[in-house]
């Protein structure tokens, strides 16, 4: 046990050398100090959202679980946000991590991936809308950002502007920032929005998209996910790490990668230590995304 003072907040951090990663050693000590380092970019982007942890106690290689409520042995000074829930029938008090301790104290209980509401509060407003592209059997990140590409081409159309994250997994993740008032639901919501997008961009090409989310239907496409614009819903947060078998992390990337990623010459995939050189050079690529205006069209 080691037991740190981070701004006047005293933490006890626990097994600093227990292997979460297991094929490249990475341990939870690093994943620590990742977090600590990408602290002042990710603060942006996750102060004031409902959290939800993904915790992996034992590693990558076991169990996980999500966890929903913040934990009841929480520091006094961490700060929730108390959402509706029909499945408890109550409130249910999220943890909003605001502050470097708190990010410290979410990774040292192993949470190795944050999933954010898009919305802050109210709940029932988004702040952006986002279109989760995941490519099927056969398909991979080229598919992908040829789509985003495509998808990009028709925000502009509209007068708007599209900014791109990978999922850190297989996928692209498209972000369209609104921070203005709209709702998930109804004709003029967010929802509505990505699924008219989503069916229009597989009406274009159906041999390349669906949108729909049978899996069966996903060899060779790639699988626009509009569903993720909802209230109930959560999103890997930018610049959170996730549980694959090397420590990779969702990360802005720019057009002119994408469209390298189209032609097929960069994966996009980067890990911890790629993603604090990516910002020591080009600070967060992200950072519009948490102050834009942008308003839906009328479709």
């Amino acid at each position: 046990m080691t037991v740190v003072d981070i701004e006047g907040r005293q933490l006890k951090l626990s097994n600093l050398d227990k292997v979460l990663y297991p094929a490249t050693g990475f341990t939870k000590g690093q994943v620590i100090d990742y977090y600590s380092r990408v602290a002042p970019i990710l603060l942006a982007h996750l102060s004031g959202r409902p959290l939800t942890l993904k915790r992996y106690p034992d590693g990558v290689d076991g169990n996980f679980f999500y966890e929903k409520r913040c934990p009841k042995h929480r520091p006094e000074w961490m700060q929730t946000l108390s959402v509706w829930s029909s499945r408890n029938k109550g409130e249910v008090p999220y943890c909003l991590v605001d502050e470097l301790a708190s990010v410290v104290w979410v990774a040292n209980m192993a949470s190795l991936e944050l999933h954010t509401s898009l919305s802050r509060d109210p709940i029932e407003r988004p702040t952006a809308v986002v279109f989760d592209l995941d490519p099927g059997p056969c398909t991979g990140i080229p598919e992908c950002a040829r789509l985003a590409l495509r998808l990009r081409d028709l925000l502009d159309d509209l007068g708007l502007r599209l900014w791109v994250k990978t999922s850190g997994s297989k996928g692209l993740q498209p972000y369209l920032p609104l921070n203005t008032e709209v709702e998930y639901e109804g004709s003029a919501g967010t929802k509505t929005f990505a699924r008219l997008l989503a069916e229009l961009l597989e009406k274009e090409s159906p041999k390349e998209v669906t949108s729909k989310m049978a899996k069966a239907l996903r060899p060779g496409k790639v699988f626009v996910d509009w569903s993720q614009n909802d209230q109930h819903k959560t999103t890997v947060c930018v610049y959170s790490m996730r549980a694959r078998e090397r420590p990779t992390v969702s990360t802005p990337v720019s057009w002119d990668e994408v469209e390298a990623a189209a032609e097929g010459h960069d994966p996009l995939v980067f890990e911890t230590d790629d993603v604090l050189a990516r910002i020591e050079q080009d600070g967060d690529l992200f950072a519009e995304v948490e102050t834009v205006k942008q308003e839906l069209p009328a479709l």
